[in-house]
Parts: structure tokens; C-alpha cells; sequence
């Protein structure tokens, strides 16, 4: 492999572990990426494992937002674990 090769393999693997990961509020699955604390709730118990994403724009309309008791606008986990 060329220097110059192993040079840009090592910026990208930086520039991966600097990425900031999407966390899951495990009380009300509000998804956030900054902060210790839950934006909506306040909670401090949250994880980075979580499947599925829901974007809620109108969550008076949405029937999935009514089937997940989703009351406001914003990115939710499908299930938080």
C-alpha cells in the first residue's frame, strides 16, 4: 500500500471516531445528538442502541405518532433499548 494510501485511510478512521452518535431517550425515545439530558423530557437515562427511526411533522394527523403516543414534532426511536 502506498504512504499516501494509509495517510487517507487514517483521516477517515479520525474523522469516524469524531462523528457524534444519535442517542435515544429511553423514557419518552426522543432522539438528540448533543447533551447528557433528554431535550423533551429532562431524562439523563438514554442509549445509542436503538432501532428504527419515526420523523413526526404534524403529530395530530399521524396515525403512527397516535399508535406510538408520539405527542410532538420532532426524530423518535421505533423501540429504545
Amino acid at each position: 500500500m502506498k504512504l499516501q494510501q494509509v495517510k487517507q485511510i487514517k483521516k477517515l478512521k479520525e474523522k469516524r471516531n469524531k462523528m457524534v452518535k444519535a442517542k435515544a431517550c429511553k423514557i419518552c425515545k426522543k432522539i438528540y445528538e448533543t447533551g447528557d439530558a433528554c431535550p423533551k423530557c429532562g431524562a439523563k437515562e438514554f442509549t445509542e442502541s436503538f432501532k428504527g427511526r419515526v420523523v413526526v411533522m404534524n403529530p395530530e394527523k399521524s396515525e403512527i405518532a397516535q399508535k406510538l403516543n408520539i405527542k410532538d414534532k420532532g426524530n423518535f426511536a421505533i423501540k429504545a433499548r
